[in-house]
């Protein structure tokens, strides 16, 4: 089976401490395991999959010509007690406004959650995820 897209490259440097340096493409993205100085990995995460979808939603609005003039996310992820505390339920809240209808944003979200966000299709499929919206005037 061929990739459709070439392998992604991510280096990883340690600063002391809990406190690492990444570098993916041109971009350099600081993390800390104890959260002091940055994001830890989960955080990275939980923003990952609210921007993949965020991502999507514009995405998919803008072209089925729902023009989108804000959107705010909000994600909230629940954690095991025990190791590895992994995510067992996350919920994702939308604030948009723009010219859409629910039914426009409900497609979208299943869309996104379904066929284009891979970040979300990359997490445990047993992960209840809850994805609500808000459309302002």
């Amino acid at each position: 089976m061929t990739e459709a897209r070439p392998p992604l490259e991510a280096t990883l440097e340690w600063n002391g401490e809990q406190q690492f340096t990444g570098i993916v493409g041109k971009h350099e993205v600081r993390m800390d395991g104890s959260a002091a100085g940055a994001p830890t990995p989960v955080h990275l995460l939980a923003l990952s999959l609210a921007g993949c979808m965020a991502i999507d939603l514009v995405h998919i609005l803008t072209r089925g010509r729902h023009p989108v003039t804000s959107l705010a996310t909000k994600l909230t992820g629940h954690r095991a007690e025990e190791n590895p505390k992994r995510f067992t339920r996350i919920q994702i809240d939308f604030t948009l406004s723009g010219d859409m209808q629910p039914e426009h944003v409900e497609r979208a979200i299943d869309l996104s959650r379904e066929k284009y966000c891979s970040v979300w299709n990359t997490f445990r499929q047993d992960i209840e995820l809850i994805v609500g919206f808000t459309i302002e005037g």
